[in-house]
């Protein structure tokens, strides 16, 4: 059904935006650029690759918008000590959030308590706020199931859709989630989200935070828009 412009210019976006910059060849001006368009338009967090995260720090500290970094990214596949060196280097260099990729080939083959014990280990060794990244477009509905209730049980903070380098979030997937998680914890949608209809599509679905490099993009579209 189409968004009536009632649904759009009632959200306040900027809050729920993670500013995302991650291709692996990005500079440091475009690091300088990005950390200065999220305090611009306030948006929740930039979110950068861990080599970027000092550079960040010394850009907005004190500022509003807090710093995201991936960890495993963008496979999950790494051991669990070296995300958990990851996670830690990371919080050292300044990051406040870590967007960190869940281990697939552990959840495929059910391993949860390999799952839990390596999400719980990183969450206990960290005040940072922990979003976990599914890869939704590659799990079916049990397999994201028991992801899901190994986050919950994990002390994480956020379920987050996808890396975005293997498809991206939708609608359906975010409602499942948010059925799973019954607002207990966020859920991050990122991947692929290019049109205000998709960003408030997803939001109305359970969404309480996006990840997209076409933020400002966005921004221009809610002032565009006409119904």
């Amino acid at each position: 059904m189409p968004l009536d412009r009632s649904q759009i210019v009632d959200v306040d976006l900027p809050p729920l935006i993670d500013h995302t910059l991650l291709d692996p060849s990005a500079t440091p001006e475009q690091i300088t650029r990005l950390c200065a368009e999220a305090e611009r338009y306030k948006f929740a967090s930039i979110c950068i690759a861990p080599c970027h995260v000092r550079q960040a720090k010394e850009l907005l500290n004190g500022k509003q918008p807090k710093i995201c970094t991936v960890i495993g990214f963008p496979m999950g596949a790494n051991t669990s000590a070296v995300k958990l060196y990851e996670a830690q280097d990371a919080t050292e260099n300044g990051a406040d959030e870590l967007d960190v990729v869940l281990n697939q080939s552990w959840l495929k083959q059910g391993k949860s308590n390999e799952l839990h014990r390596e999400i719980a280990e990183i969450a206990e060794s960290s005040d940072r706020l922990i979003k976990v990244i599914l890869e939704t477009s590659r799990l079916t509905p049990p397999e994201m199931q028991l992801a899901a209730e190994v986050c919950l049980d994990s002390g994480v903070h956020f379920l987050k859709t996808s890396t975005g380098w293997f498809g991206g979030a939708t609608v359906e997937d975010v409602k499942f989630l948010h059925s799973i998680t019954k607002g207990q914890i966020g859920i991050k949608a990122s991947g692929g989200i290019k049109t205000i209809e998709q960003a408030i599509a997803l939001i109305q679905a359970g969404a309480t935070r996006l990840g997209t490099s076409r933020s400002i993009d966005l921004l221009h579209q809610l002032e565009n828009w006409e119904g």
